[in-house]
């Protein structure tokens, strides 16, 4: 399976972005109404400024306490961001995902953001590949 058909998969294709500038406390709270784990930060919603995780605003706030949900996100994000092509292969990027302790990898091509994924739209896309096969060899050990 290749991030295409992932990204395919998903309910809702939109990656949510931010513009530099944006208050920590606000990307708290479009984080925790979309109920989402990953905002983007970027100038015009296609390219990467960086990212800023769920786990990036508990860190900080555990640092500095509850004063960095004023500040600026850019001054928490991550700034280098692994990104994925649409044809990459599903089983690279969850290596890439797990070994880096992340769960959500932009997809990027020619250097305009096309989607996002997450650990989770990956499982599940390969559970649903693994279904399939199950059924494909019970159906030619029982001769359909």
């Amino acid at each position: 399976m290749i991030v295409q058909q992932i990204l395919k998969l998903k309910a809702d294709d939109g990656v949510v972005t931010v513009p530099p500038g944006t208050d920590v406390s606000h990307v708290a709270g479009i984080m925790a109404t979309r109920k989402i784990g990953l905002v983007v930060v970027s100038k015009d919603g296609k390219t990467i400024e960086g990212v800023v995780s769920e786990r990036d605003i508990v860190a900080e706030v555990s640092r500095n306490g509850n004063v960095c949900l004023i500040a600026p996100v850019e001054a928490i994000m991550t700034k280098v961001v692994q990104t994925c092509t649409r044809a990459e292969a599903a089983d690279s990027v969850l290596e890439r995902m797990t070994s880096g302790r992340f769960r959500h990898m932009p997809v990027v091509e020619n250097g305009q953001m096309v989607g996002l994924i997450s650990i989770g739209d990956a499982v599940k896309a390969r559970l649903s590949e693994l279904a399939m096969e199950k059924d494909a060899l019970e159906g030619m050990i029982k001769g359909f």
